[in-house]
């Protein structure tokens, strides 16, 4: 199928029916089974890396020349390195417990029945992204261990790359006698494709999306399903005045800039006004060296120069970008009242020796991920040991924080009896 079709919505529809198929298939495959697919999907991606060098390098020329910037440019490369990442992530999950099956919080009745729950598949799993190729393989994987049948609509710019994954992932599934339409990259860049989607109930029953706050309040707007989202990565790191500095220089120096354009990069730091003299001059400097802009309250003015003052928007700006916004705070209070206030309830990140303080901030902050003396940089499902993340949710419902395996599941209730009939 190539990316010119001329009827949008037949082809979609013909897609749903097909997954709506093979989740039927999925949801009873044994763990071995998966497990099989996805070594086979793995071995597929590392003997397969020219080709997916090659179909890289197409998007990241096509994005040159369109203007794409920095931050999306990275975002969309697929290093060898990241390449690597995709393979150890794929081997992280074929080692993780799968869920579907297991049967919890089974206790008895009064009436001698036992009733428990039971963990199942969601069924069809609509995943609609951006820029990086790399969720194609983390996505399917996770959806795939936990026996959903995935429709993947990547962005434009990375569709050379996604199509050239889902290829491995296509011959990785068919090697474990598992159909290779459980998961499925959609073949056309026209954008009718996302409204089509977001309309087939009858055959997606979750939608994830994966991109700018544009695209998810669109997901949100328009799906006739439940939607897994966050709309904004405004994520914080507060230095305490009772913090190790050196602790707090390497944690905020790495949580802005060891890469700037994902959701977990810190874009405020907050600093308390006891120790702010010592420490934001140095931290400026070192910013500065990376590229970084710095806007600043007016106490953040008097002790950087350099700083461009900041503006109410400031605050509440997910930048993706080389752009960093910085406070001076009273103390505890008034960070957790400015984190609870501005933050987008992904990842904040306290840097304090004091345990009853850092006790509160993991209390009192409302966010979906809360840290203490480590970089925002680990909020993903990687570094969280679910084998890759298929998103991160800020909602409080269902799924909150990374989601891995447990994540793409609900439950059933079962009753096992032995003749039991109800009496009153």
């Amino acid at each position: 199928m190539s990316e010119n079709i001329t009827d949008i919505a037949g082809y979609m529809a013909a897609v749903g029916q097909k997954a709506r198929t093979a989740s039927r298939i999925l949801a009873a495959a044994s763990s071995h089974q998966k497990n099989v697919a996805l070594g086979a999907i793995a071995d597929d991606l590392d003997g397969r890396r020219d080709t997916l060098s090659a179909a890289n390098a197409k998007d990241l020329n096509a994005g040159a020349e369109k203007g794409l910037d920095s931050a999306l440019l990275d975002r969309l490369e697929l290093t060898g390195a990241r390449i690597d990442n995709l393979i150890e992530g794929l081997h992280q999950i074929i080692s993780l417990p799968d869920p579907i099956g297991e049967i919890f919080d089974l206790r008895y009745r009064p009436s001698g029945i036992q009733v428990g729950r039971m963990r199942v598949p969601l069924g069809v799993v609509g995943i609609i992204y951006e820029s990086r190729p790399n969720v194609t393989g983390d996505a399917a994987a996770l959806c795939l261990k936990s026996g959903n049948a995935t429709l993947l609509r990547g962005g434009s710019e990375a569709y050379h790359s996604n199509q050239a994954i889902a290829e491995s992932i296509r011959r990785g599934l068919e090697a474990a006698n598992l159909p290779g339409d459980a998961v499925q990259v959609i073949a056309t860049t026209d954008r009718a494709a996302v409204g089509s989607m977001l309309s087939m109930p009858e055959y997606v029953d979750v939608i994830i999306p994966r991109g700018g706050k544009g695209l998810i309040e669109r997901i949100s707007r328009e799906a006739r399903m439940p939607v897994i989202k966050h709309l904004d990565g405004i994520c914080h790191v507060y230095i305490d005045d009772q913090a190790d500095l050196t602790k707090a220089f390497d944690i905020s120096l790495n949580a802005k800039t060891q890469r700037f354009g994902t959701c977990n990069t810190m874009e405020t730091l907050l600093v308390h006004d006891g120790i702010a003299g010592e420490i934001l001059p140095r931290l400026a400097s070192a910013y500065l060296e990376k590229g970084v802009e710095l806007r600043g309250c007016p106490r953040t003015l008097a002790l950087i120069p350099t700083c461009n003052p900041a503006n109410a928007v400031d605050w509440d700006t997910e930048y993706l970008a080389p752009i960093l916004s910085i406070r001076v705070v009273d103390g505890l209070d008034d960070a957790i009242d400015h984190i609870n206030r501005h933050s987008s309830q992904h990842t904040d990140s306290i840097v304090t020796e004091n345990y009853t303080r850092a006790r509160r901030f993991l209390t009192e902050v409302d966010s979906s991920s809360v840290m203490v003396n480590a970089s925002t940089r680990f909020a993903d499902g990687f570094e969280y040991g679910l084998g890759a993340e298929i998103g991160i949710s800020t909602d409080k419902f269902h799924a909150r924080g990374p989601v891995g395996l447990e994540g793409l599941t609900s439950v059933k209730y079962i009753v096992l009896g032995d003749g039991h009939i109800r009496q009153s």
